[in-house]
């Protein structure tokens, strides 16, 4: 099976750290991001990955490079030129991925999370896409269902909220109207976990461009099923700024 994993990104957040470095060659535990998703995606059983390039470009192709010769398949999606963002790198990469789901990976966390669990979620649930979420601190938010469907995005800190407007049926209380009719009545919030399963048929609803996934998926949401698959177990980092970068560090050392 095949996988995406994001490591274009430029680590602004991070600041000096990534002066002369891309965030997916940081090292925790004496080993870097990129390895750590490369890994995590084998182990899974997506055997065939592709990795986005953009900042310090060369520095990752030595790294795929030597990621190559130790026996992993991994292709390059080379967005030199331009930042595509998630979603618009997805989408130049289109060519990589065949007929069956895959899956698609931010090439700055680290975890544990079961990817095996999400595929079989992914399977079973038969939607067009998804996402793995977890309960935990976060200013922005998804917002799920009681059938497990993604049904819009929140601001925890602003209080801005997005709500999909699709066609909806309370089974519990037999309730018919859209999301937006019932607002927060029975919406769950999560956090993503930045890992997903998608179906090939999302091609159909991209285009080029330069977008991230949460307005993409928003906007998909009121025409295909997409699912969030909670996952609790295990930890999780995002390795977005400095605090997080320590706080995996210091996590790993206490573990070891």
């Amino acid at each position: 099976m095949k996988a995406m994993i994001f490591a274009a990104g430029l680590g602004s957040r991070l600041g000096k750290i990534t002066e002369n470095i891309p965030k997916a060659l940081l090292e925790v535990n004496g080993k870097n991001l990129l390895r750590y998703g490369v890994e995590n995606c084998v182990k899974a059983g997506f055997g065939e990955i592709i990795v986005n390039v953009h900042y310090q470009a060369h520095l990752m192709v030595k790294e795929i490079e030597s990621l190559r010769a130790e026996g992993y398949n991994i292709e390059i999606s080379d967005e030199t030129d331009k930042l595509l963002d998630t979603g618009g790198g997805l989408y130049k990469a289109r060519h990589f991925f065949g007929e069956e789901p895959f899956l698609l990976y931010n090439g700055d966390i680290i975890t544990d999370a079961d990817i095996g669990q999400l595929y079989a979620a992914h399977v079973k649930k038969g939607g067009i896409a998804t996402l793995l979420a977890r309960n935990r601190p976060a200013v922005r938010v998804f917002l799920v269902d009681q059938e497990g469907r993604l049904a819009g995005w929140r601001n925890r800190t602003t209080g801005e909220e997005i709500l999909v407007d699709y066609p909806w049926l309370n089974s519990n209380e037999g309730v018919c109207g859209t999301i937006s009719a019932f607002r927060n009545r029975f919406l769950e919030e999560i956090a993503f976990s930045c890992i997903h399963m998608v179906d090939p048929s999302i091609f159909d609803y991209m285009e080029e461009g330069v977008y991230s996934f949460t307005p993409f998926y928003l906007d998909l949401a009121g025409k295909r099923d997409i699912f969030v698959h909670k996952d609790e177990s295990g930890y999780w980092f995002d390795i977005g700024t400095p605090e997080k970068l320590v706080e995996a560090k210091e996590y790993f050392s206490t573990a070891n």
